[in-house]
């Protein structure tokens, strides 16, 4: 199992102050809500728990949690563990983190790490948004030229935050556009939602969900399914190549 998890996943924000669990909360077959009834989730404190698989077999879990510090100031987390499979005999696991500021319409990352952890092996890195002087930049295990500063733009996102924004700004029928900024890398990633939600079936359960999915990324496809009600993807899938690669699925969620 590869390590794509670097890529923009697609998770997102919030959800209820009480406790829920997938079953509870999963709308069966509803009808395709039209763009007036979409009801995006406000950022809110939540944990989310999923099954991945790789190339169609079960690899692991993943878990994304968002956590409310003060103030503006937020953070998401991202941990994928390897646990069936040639990862789980490797011991692949991988933890993403984003410190942020809400500032209503935007997110605005601060700070940013990724380790990833193997049986013989182990990578860090660290990286700063640094706004007022208008850079940012990562050090650690990476290349030299991943380590230069790179000048910010407004609206620049981090691959966790680009999930919890896709969750705020998708509507049925519309494009959407961010620029990506991340572990010394700059990319753009354009989006496009369905004009209509669909019904999804994830394990047992059938959610009436509307499907996001990435419209410049060639080969690598990115495909992410969010339901009404239910404050993170219901179904991540990432293709390589026209076949599945990796395959997120929504067991359970919760509020933090």
């Amino acid at each position: 199992m590869t390590l794509a998890f670097l890529k923009p996943v697609v998770l997102a924000s919030l959800l209820t102050t009480l406790p829920v669990v997938a079953q509870e909360t999963a709308p069966a077959t509803a009808a395709a809500l039209p763009p007036a009834e979409w009801d995006p989730p406000a950022l809110e404190p939540f944990v989310a728990t999923y099954q991945a698989f790789y190339k169609g077999k079960e690899a692991g879990d993943a878990t994304m949690r968002v956590v409310h510090d003060d103030g503006a100031r937020w953070r998401v987390d991202m941990a994928v563990r390897g646990r069936r499979g040639f990862a789980g005999v490797l011991g692949l696991n991988l933890e993403q983190s984003t410190v942020f500021d809400n500032q209503g319409t935007v997110y605005v990352p601060l700070s940013q790490s990724t380790v990833k952890k193997a049986l013989f092996l182990g990578k860090k890195v660290t990286g700063t948004y640094d706004w007022r002087d208008g850079t940012a930049q990562w050090h650690g295990d990476l290349k030299k030229e991943r380590q230069r500063p790179i000048p910010l733009q407004p609206g620049d996102q981090s691959a966790l935050l680009l999930n919890l924004s896709l969750m705020r700004d998708a509507r049925p029928g519309q494009p959407l556009r961010y620029r990506y900024v991340d572990v010394g890398r700059v990319r753009q990633y354009e989006y496009q939602a369905a004009t209509s939600t669909e019904t999804v079936q994830v394990g047992d359960l059938s959610y009436d969900a509307l499907r996001v999915y990435r419209t410049n990324g060639g080969n690598d496809e990115t495909i992410l399914w969010i339901a009404n009600g239910v404050p993170t993807p219901v179904r991540i899938l990432q293709r390589e190549d026209g076949e599945d690669a990796i395959d997120l699925r929504l067991t359970e969620y919760q509020g933090a």
